[in-house]
């Protein structure tokens, strides 16, 4: 079973290019829901944030507005959210990886925005990054609501640099060229993958599947 790692920063087209990619018929698991999952009512992480963070849970929910307030600023309070969820969502992508494999799954993706950061890469046969310019990365994420200039800028501080990313991809798709353009640079990357064929280049020289 090929695992490829997809990956980009905030506002770099993602969450598009996974829903591609399901579209394209591969399973896929998204680390970020995977995240709400265990902070929503129910939610294995539910206790734990309640204990180590008084107050943002409500009704069994845990307010993430109130969550990120705490924890945005405060790199010791994200490490002590880290320390609870991410085991969590390590164990839920072993269990995807493992149901995949049982079925016998060719080629799988995991969905993880802070793959680099995290070392996630080491458990990926090849890596895509999605990227886009920096103005439209800019002009996505401040549609977004609630998000600020000061939110921005303190998400990119905390995730590895576009050009760093791009470096170390196996393979780097544009989201910025339109929907029909990203679309088919990961069908060429699917192509690549499916036949175990190298990456294309050097990881200085790649820029799009397919060039």
């Amino acid at each position: 079973m090929i695992i490829i790692g997809l990956t980009g920063s905030i506002g770099m087209g993602k969450s598009t290019a996974a829903a591609m990619l399901r579209r394209m018929g591969l399973p896929v698991h998204d680390a970020d829901a995977a995240v709400h999952r265990v902070m929503a009512r129910g939610g294995d992480a539910v206790p734990a944030i309640a204990a180590a963070f008084p107050g943002v849970v409500r009704d069994g929910v845990v307010d993430r507005g109130a969550l990120g307030r705490i924890v945005f600023a405060d790199p010791a309070q994200l490490r002590r959210l880290e320390v609870i969820v991410h085991p969590m969502v390590r164990r839920m992508s072993r269990s995807f990886l493992a149901r995949q494999r049982r079925r016998r799954t060719p080629l799988v993706v995991l969905d993880i925005p802070l793959l680099f950061e995290k070392g996630h890469q080491r458990r990926c046969d090849y890596v895509i990054v999605v990227s886009a310019p920096a103005f439209l990365q800019r002009q996505r994420v401040l549609r977004r609501p609630g998000m600020t200039e000061e939110k921005f800028r303190g998400t990119l501080a905390q995730q590895t640099p576009d050009v760093e990313k791009r470096r170390r991809a196996d393979w780097v798709v544009p989201t910025g060229l339109g929907r029909g353009f990203t679309r088919r640079c990961l069908a060429a990357v699917l192509r690549q993958a499916r036949s175990h064929a190298r990456p294309l280049g050097s990881r200085q020289q790649r820029r799009r599947p397919g060039a």
